[in-house]
């Protein structure tokens, strides 16, 4: 655990090597990642964390910006005595990571940013308040926030596998009071964010990853990323939607390693 303002954050080491960062999607946690460990951590210090509001780190009581995540994480890499790493996030964990490489430049050596966003718009922000809406019914929660997600063709070739993961989630999560409301609080933490001002700022070389079916993010908010960075790469994971590391895990796990370990 990393003390923060008074606040624990839950944090998990793997492996030896350049360090590896890893930044939860907005309902992610830790244990999301497991089947990951073994590719993740084979040539790189992987770190995992719960950001807060997220799986075993303290819950907030208040409203925050999505800001302060990013002094989680400085805290964290402190604690650590981390003094530049690899970063990488995926949506809600790829604007943390923005938002780290502005403000502490000199820690983030180099970014890995999946299905982002480089400010939430009016129509993002709305499907936010969607889910808020939606949380009187563990059902409606499951169908507001999960189908959007996946690309059409991955959703409907995998039933059984998202039958399994509805009922799961909505019997044990969906349906949590503690983590509707932490919940709701990452959302509204979201929901100014803004990092197009910055972008032009970020010196870490940074690899920009979208899916092609990405209805969540579209395509054409990673190409403005990638054009506003200096020297930022784009990647597109075809026939694959917002959740590509459950769609295409090799290939995520590839375009990581590839691009951390992998020279220029």
């Amino acid at each position: 655990m990393t003390n923060f303002n008074g606040k624990q954050i839950y944090v998990e080491t793997h492996g030896e090597g350049t360090p590896l960062v890893i930044l939860n999607g907005i309902m992610m946690s830790t244990p999301s990642w497991k089947q990951f460990i073994p590719a993740l951590s084979k040539y790189n210090k992987l770190i995992l964390l719960d950001m807060l509001d997220q799986g075993q780190s303290s819950k907030m009581s208040e409203s925050y910006d999505i800001s302060i995540q990013a002094d989680v994480l400085k805290a964290v890499l402190d604690d650590l005595k981390i003094e530049k790493a690899a970063i990488c996030g995926i949506s809600y964990g790829a604007s943390v990571a923005m938002n780290f490489a502005i403000k502490y430049p000199d820690y983030a050596e180099k970014l890995v940013l999946f299905n982002c966003v480089p400010y939430t718009s009016p129509w993002l922000r709305d499907i936010g308040e969607s889910w808020k809406l939606a949380r009187s019914s563990p059902e409606m929660y499951y169908l507001t926030t999960i189908p959007v997600i996946y690309s059409m063709d991955f959703y409907n070739k995998n039933p059984e596998w998202l039958s399994t993961r509805k009922d799961f989630l909505t019997k044990y999560v969906f349906n949590n009071e503690d983590f509707l409301n932490a919940m709701e609080r990452l959302t509204d933490s979201a929901a100014t964010h803004d990092v197009r001002d910055g972008l032009s700022k970020i010196n870490a070389k940074t690899l920009v990853v979208g899916g092609s079916e990405d209805y969540l993010t579209p395509i054409s908010q990673q190409k403005y990323i990638q054009e506003s960075i200096s020297g930022a790469r784009l990647a597109v994971m075809d026939n694959c939607g917002h959740a590509a590391m459950y769609e295409q895990p090799e290939v995520f796990t590839a375009l990581i390693t590839g691009f951390i370990n992998g020279g220029e």
